[in-house]
């Protein structure tokens, strides 16, 4: 006889634009990374799960199961996951997606998408606090996602004939270090917080005109601001150089910085590869190639 198994999948998320602005107001658009992928099984096991509160994907498994009204049952869980933590690529949230759709298969549920999106912030809460639920909206979604604080989520049509580089400096970012260091000189900040507020805006508005020189010219000053506001890292710093003298149309960091990944715009796929193995000549850990 097989042995019952719920199976989940959810994929990655990056920041095309607008880490740090967002927090003051501004927009932020962020891309799904439909390639890098968790997936969760759920088992049947001996004994009962020990939950963790303190870990999100414990407190993923733990939600979905309270809303099914099976906290009592008896499981193990196996997690596979090409999403590289503490990245800026929505790492918690991809596994509590994954983990949350697992269980739900595990007992033949069927769970629509804004219940799902509600246990995962329930989880989320448990890794970042106060999530803005970009994380969660963008890992559950197919299109590019514009966030604006108070205001909220709307689509973006990409379909841009570009390809992103994604590098992973090896360096795990520290996003809450990060919005506290902006915070402390919130002051001398505001004219780069509004100054990324507005190439943000630039983005969305190039992406309608199909722009991706314009693009990727924002994308790169909007690093030298990011860099400004003292949230960037030097691996970061020197994989954007790398990237800008290797026909990249426009690099920066992404997410909260102090570590994490960079992503540099390209027009071409065999750019795109090229980029790719030049990045990890020069330090990537990793690299990725979504295509826009």
């Amino acid at each position: 006889m097989t042995e019952k198994v719920g199976v989940g999948k959810a994929h990655s998320k990056i920041i095309l634009m607008g880490e740090h602005s967002v927090v003051y107001g501004y927009p932020a658009i962020a891309l799904p990374l439909e390639s890098i992928e968790v997936e969760c099984c759920i088992m049947p096991a001996d004994d009962k799960i020990v939950f963790d509160f303190t870990d999100t994907l414990s407190t993923a498994i733990y939600a979905a199961l309270d809303y099914l009204n099976q906290t009592d049952v008896a499981i193990s869980y196996d997690i596979k996951s090409e999403v590289p933590q503490r990245r800026g690529m929505g790492s918690s949230a991809a596994v509590s997606i994954a983990a949350i759709r697992a269980v739900f298969d595990y007992f033949g549920q069927e769970i629509d998408l804004d219940t799902l999106e509600i246990l995962v912030n329930q989880a989320e809460i448990i890794a970042h606090t106060n999530p803005s639920g970009l994380d969660a909206k963008t890992c559950l979604s197919d299109e590019a996602i514009k966030f604006i604080r108070n205001v909220g989520f709307e689509t973006i049509d990409l379909n841009l004939e570009a390809y992103l580089v994604i590098a992973d400096t090896g360096i795990h970012g520290n996003t809450r270090e990060a919005v506290d260091k902006v915070a402390a000189q919130e002051e001398a900040n505001r004219p780069y917080l509004a100054q990324l507020g507005q190439l943000a805006e630039e983005v969305e508005n190039q992406i309608k005109a199909k722009n991706i020189a314009k693009i990727g010219q924002a994308m790169t000053s909007a690093h030298a601001i990011l860099q400004k506001i003292g949230v960037s890292a030097k691996e970061a710093d020197h994989l954007v150089e790398v990237a800008l003298n290797h026909g990249s149309l426009g690099a920066k960091m992404s997410g909260g910085g102090l570590g994490g990944c960079i992503i540099a715009l390209v027009d071409q796929e065999p750019m795109a590869e090229r980029l790719s193995q030049k990045l990890r000549e020069e330090g990537a850990v990793k690299t990725w190639i979504q295509k826009l």
